[in-house]
């Protein structure tokens, strides 16, 4: 039998933040993140302090004098596709000294934990010698296995996140929510075509996991594997251009999917994965 080590460990996580209220707003976007597409209109029910209040119907309140909100129900369970960057690049440190590759690894599991706690199916896809794709599952046991199997990845080389994508159009139709983690570099690569094309068959949301700035005492270059010179970590002249190279990188590729109705947000650490996985949900919540 498979211990569950990384789903405990996820489900500690998630639960540091229960007195935040986060955690709760995290499962309850999560369930509503296909309101309007795969969930119908069952009846109006009286407004509680924890409803949204984009689910009141104020033509109905408005005539029984309570205040009413929509209640929906699934229609079926969803299918949710992890993409995962597994390049060498992944093995490199966040600006906040954490782990790429950890990272999206907890990033992976803790929408799966929640997906599988609705419920819903989840599969993995990466690349090590070859396009691995891990099947719709639906309990932990299947996710635990997955997340093993991607951080045993080893690869001396990048991974070009088109090319999963690629594999995805061709040989995934059936209808699925997607997740793409990588960094912005590999979310630069995916070109517009491809991601019209998956859009066809699937809701895509886009997670980038930031990159260390080049700054500091010390920092080591996993593709070269190498040290970069001091000297280049304390010019600020360089820093300055990092920086704004940096940021027209991520406003090109920002509207690039928001031309497409994709939402994208970034994640340096663990402890602002919560928050920021709930507000990439609300962005897509009504549509």
């Amino acid at each position: 039998m498979i211990k569950l080590n990384y789903i405990n460990r996820i489900k500690a996580r998630l639960s540091i933040h229960s007195n935040k209220k986060s955690t709760n707003v995290l499962e309850g976007t999560y369930k509503s993140i296909y309101r309007g597409k795969s969930m119908n209109f069952e009846n109006l029910r009286e407004y509680t302090i924890d409803d949204d209040m984009k689910d009141i119907d104020w033509k109905s309140s408005a005539r029984s004098g309570n205040l009413l909100v929509k209640q929906f129900i699934a229609e079926k369970k969803h299918n949710i596709l992890l993409v995962m960057d597994s390049g060498i690049k992944m093995d490199a440190d966040t600006d906040k000294q954490e782990n790429k590759k950890e990272l999206a690894l907890y990033t992976a599991g803790s929408i799966g934990y929640l997906a599988i706690k609705n419920n819903d199916y989840v599969g993995m896809i990466y690349k090590e010698k070859g396009v691995e794709f891990k099947p719709f599952k639906y309990n932990l046991y299947n996710l635990e296995e997955y997340l093993c199997a991607y951080a045993a990845t080893k690869t001396e080389e990048a991974v070009e996140i088109e090319e999963l994508l690629e594999y995805i159009v061709k040989n995934i139709p059936k209808k699925k929510v997607v997740f793409i983690i990588t960094d912005i570099a590999g979310v630069n690569s995916i070109s517009r075509q491809t991601l019209k094309q998956l859009k066809q068959t699937s809701d895509i949301f886009v997670i980038s996991i930031n990159d260390h700035n080049m700054t500091g005492d010390s920092l080591y270059d996993v593709k070269e594997k190498n040290f970069i010179p001091k000297i280049f970590l304390k010019d600020q002249r360089l820093a300055t251009v990092e920086k704004y190279v940096k940021s027209q990188l991520w406003e090109t590729n920002h509207q690039k999917l928001k031309a497409l109705n994709i939402p994208l947000t970034s994640i340096s650490s663990l402890d602002e994965l919560t928050i920021k996985i709930t507000k990439l949900l609300e962005e897509h919540k009504y549509e």
